[in-house]
């Protein structure tokens, strides 16, 4: 249904009510846009999204906002998006519908093990600038998942539809997965940018006085100043370190903090607040639990070495 020029996409048999498609399942659908109602399926529109899909851009078709960046996509490009995004699509001139998609309620999945694992496809919250981009070998896959998925559409309902529909979406979304892994190694030198960068700044986070304003350093922090998603941020930093985001930052923070500890006259409290950390106790707890002892102690052993 709409609101207020968005178009909310919120059940299933409106959507292909819109684009002129029929609907053989009532929280899931495969659409293959090629057999849209043309005239029903363009214009300029803004989409929020309460279920959940996935598509493949087949060509280029105008663009396409997320927030305020334009998603990155070609030909060949898969694109996701999660319960409570908005999207906003502008074809190009004579634009003509080519994509193929997957569209499922949150109700599809309840109960299952993909309802309970939905959450690890971290790329539904990757951010406009972070789709995956697809070898013709992966389209076929993506292709051949979707397939699997539309023969239990045209299959009547009965005691096993549910089970085997969403046995093949998580086939589908755990490919992507797969993809999206290949597109992380594929693309190192500007993954070693991002890592580089994180380095630096995260470095010159405890420079000054900035820890001592702004608190603790967070990982959206560090992927905002590296324009991607704390999601995908969090993903490239843990494929090409084996850490995550967060064990780098807590790393950094001992390291300092055994420096401080061992080499200046600033009391446990005066370090704690340089740090970022509110209370002198959040940093004892802190500092014992990654070092196994207090910063009092700590100190102490180092005077005593």
């Amino acid at each position: 249904m709409a609101e207020n020029d968005v178009v909310i996409i919120d059940s299933i048999d409106e959507y292909n009510e819109m684009i002129g498609l029929e609907t053989k399942h009532p929280l899931v659908a495969v659409v293959d846009m090629a057999e849209a109602d043309y005239q029903k399926a363009r214009g300029e529109k803004t989409y929020e999204y309460e279920v959940y899909s996935v598509w493949l851009k087949q060509t280029m078709c105008g663009d396409i906002t997320y927030g305020r960046q334009p998603y990155d996509y070609q030909e060949g490009t898969v694109t996701s998006f999660a319960p409570g995004q908005v999207v906003h699509f502008k074809p190009i001139k004579d634009y003509k519908p080519k994509a193929l998609g997957l569209i499922f309620h949150p109700d599809l999945i309840r109960g299952t093990s993909l309802g309970h694992d939905i959450k690890q496809y971290a790329f539904f919250d990757y951010s406009s600038r972070e789709a995956l981009h697809l070898s013709e070998d992966e389209k076929a896959v993506f292709k051949e998942c979707l397939d699997r998925i539309k023969i239990e559409l045209d299959h009547p309902i009965d005691n096993h539809s549910k089970k085997l529909i969403c046995r093949n979406i998580e086939l589908l979304l755990d490919y992507c997965m797969r993809f999206y892994e290949r597109q992380f190694v594929t693309r190192k030198a500007a993954n070693r940018d991002v890592l580089d960068k994180f380095e630096k700044l995260l470095n010159s986070y405890f420079t000054g006085d900035r820890a001592l304003h702004d608190g603790l350093p967070s990982v959206k922090y560090f992927a905002e100043e590296c324009f991607l998603s704390p999601n995908y941020f969090g993903d490239l930093v843990k494929k090409e370190t084996g850490k995550t985001p967060q064990d780098h930052i807590q790393s950094n923070i001992i390291d300092l903090a055994k420096e401080e500890l061992a080499s200046s006259e600033d009391t446990i409290n005066e370090i704690s607040y340089h740090l970022g950390f509110q209370y002198s106790q959040h940093f004892n707890r802190y500092f014992k639990r990654n070092v196994g002892v207090t910063p009092s102690q700590f100190r102490k052993q180092m005077a005593e070495a």
